[in-house]
C-alpha cells in the first residue's frame, strides 16, 4: 500500500534516509518509545533521546511493504512493518526510494557523508538555528579557539524555515569566507532539554567537534501594518460589495502603504472556479478556493481584498479560520442592503431572471442568505455613496492600524 507521512513524519524520514538520524534506521515502537522517555535510550540501550514515529491509519500486518509518499505523490521511501498498535503507531526500517525534490532551498539539504568529505577532516563547530542569530562575535571567537571550520545548521522545519535559511545565509556573509551552510528540516520537540539533546546529536552526525545552539526566536505579534490582513466582503448580488471593494484597492494602490491582492467573485469564477455550478455545495468550494489565496497572499504580509456573496455562515467562518491559522487578521465586511433595494437596481437583471425561474438556486430568492453575526463592519449602501461607504472600511484599517 502506499500511505503519505504528515509534515513533522516526512521530515523525520528525511533525516532517517540521509543518515542524521544513525544509529536509527527506522520508525521507532512501542518498546524503544517506552525506553526512550523512561531512560533516553533505544530498548537495547543505546542512547537516544527522541520520539521518532509513524501514525498509519490503515491496518497493517509484520512484514507487509508501505511506500511512503511526498505530498505531490513521489515514493521517498518503502518501510517494512515490524508492528502496529491499536492507535496505528507503525514501527519498521525504512529504506530510501528517491530523495526529496521540492522545498525551499533544497540545494542546501546535505547528507552528513557529503559534509564529513568536504570538512576533509577539520574539525567544525555548528550552530544550529531555529531564528537569527543576535551575536556573531561568541561564534567567531569560539571557531577560532578550536580552529574550526563554522558550520550553521538551519533548521528548516515548517512554516519558520526559509525564514531561519534566510537568516543563516545572511549571517554566513558576516562569517570567515569558507563557513557552510546545511539545511536541516528538524521538528522541534516540546521538551526544551530534549530538542537540544537531539540539535546535538545532529551536530555530531555532520561532524562536528563542538555544538552551539543558537537562541529561539522571541515571537512577538509584529504590528498591523506589517501582519497580513483579508478584508472579506459579504452580501447580497447588487448590495454594492464589489464596487466598495473595488474602491478601497484603488484607494490603498493610492496609498501605497501596502500590497493589494483583489479577489472579486465574478472574475474568481471565471478564472479559479471556472466550471463550478451553483450548487450550495460549489458555491462553497468556490469560497474555499478564494479564502486559500487570499490566505496564502496573507500569510507573506499582503493585504487581500474579497468581494463573493458568500451566503453560508459556516464557509466564511472556514475561511476566517484559514486566515487566521496563518498568523493573518481577518475583517468581515457586512454590505447589509436589504434585498428590495438590491432587486429595485438590478443592474445584471438577475433577480428578473430568477424570479421567473431561468436561475434555479438564487440567494436572496430561491436559496438562503444567512446574515453574518460575526461582522466587525456593517455598511447599508441605500443611502450612501459609494465614496462614504470606502471611507467607512478604509476608516476601520486606520484606526485598526492596519493602515497607516
Amino acid at each position: 500500500m502506499e500511505w503519505t507521512p504528515d509534515a513533522r513524519e516526512l521530515a523525520d524520514l528525511e533525516l532517517l534516509l540521509s543518515g542524521v538520524f544513525e544509529p536509527l534506521t527506522g520508525f521507532l515502537g512501542h518498546d524503544d518509545l517506552h525506553a526512550v522517555h523512561e531512560r533516553g535510550t533505544l530498548a537495547d540501550g543505546t542512547p537516544w533521546p527522541a520520539s521518532v514515529t509513524l501514525h498509519v491509519s490503515a491496518d497493517l500486518s509484520p512484514g507487509d511493504e508501505v511506500t511512503l509518499l511526498d505530498p505531490e505523490g513521489l515514493p521517498l521511501a518503502a518501510l517494512t512493518v515490524a508492528a502496529q498498535e491499536p492507535d496505528g503507531l507503525t514501527s519498521g526500517p525504512v529504506k530510501g526510494l528517491g530523495t526529496p525534490e521540492h522545498g525551499p532551498f533544497a540545494r542546501l539539504r546535505r547528507t552528513p557523508a557529503e559534509v564529513k568529505a568536504e570538512l576533509g577532516g577539520r574539525p567544525a563547530l555548528a550552530v544550529t538555528m531555529r531564528g537569527p542569530l543576535d551575536d556573531l562575535s561568541e561564534i567567531v571567537a569560539t571557531a577560532k579557539e578550536l580552529d574550526a571550520l563554522i558550520m550553521l545548521l538551519p533548521l528548516s522545519y515548517g512554516e519558520p524555515g526559509p525564514a531561519v535559511v534566510r537568516a543563516a545565509l545572511r549571517a554566513k556573509e558576516k562569517l570567515p569566507e569558507d563557513t557552510i551552510v546545511v539545511s536541516v528540516p528538524l521538528a522541534p520537540r516540546e521538551e526544551p532539554e530534549i530538542d537540544l539533546e537531539l540539535r546535538e546529536h545532529v551536530a555530531t552526525a555532520f561532524g562536528a567537534a563542538e555544538h552551539l545552539a543558537g537562541p529561539d526566536p522571541v515571537h512577538i505579534p509584529g504590528p498591523p501594518h506589517r501582519r497580513g490582513l483579508v478584508v472579506f466582503f459579504t452580501g447580497l448580488s447588487g448590495s454594492g460589495k464589489s464596487t466598495i471593494a473595488r474602491g478601497l484597492r484603488d484607494a490603498l494602490l493610492e496609498l501605497g502603504s501596502r500590497t493589494v491582492t483583489y479577489l472579486d467573485g465574478d472574475v474568481v469564477r471565471h478564472l479559479l472556479s471556472k466550471g463550478l455550478t451553483f450548487s450550495k455545495a460549489d458555491r462553497d468550494l468556490n469560497i474555499r478556493r478564494i479564502g486559500f489565496v487570499a490566505a496564502e497572499a496573507a500569510r507573506h504580509g499582503g493585504l487581500a481584498i474579497c468581494a463573493p456573496i458568500a451566503p453560508y455562515a459556516a464557509t466564511r467562518e472556514e475561511v476566517r479560520e484559514m486566515v487566521e491559522s496563518v498568523g493573518a487578521d481577518f475583517l468581515l465586511v457586512h454590505v447589509a442592503t436589504p434585498l428590495e433595494e438590491c432587486e429595485r437596481r438590478d443592474r445584471k437583471g438577475l433577480y428578473a431572471k430568477a424570479r421567473a425561474g431561468l436561475i434555479p438556486e438564487f440567494t436572496g430568492v430561491s436559496d438562503p442568505y444567512e446574515e453574518p453575526d460575526d461582522a466587525e463592519l456593517v455598511i447599508d449602501t441605500t443611502h450612501i455613496s459609494i465614496d462614504a461607504a470606502v471611507s467607512q472600511v478604509l476608516g476601520t484599517l486606520r484606526s485598526g492600524g492596519w493602515v497607516r
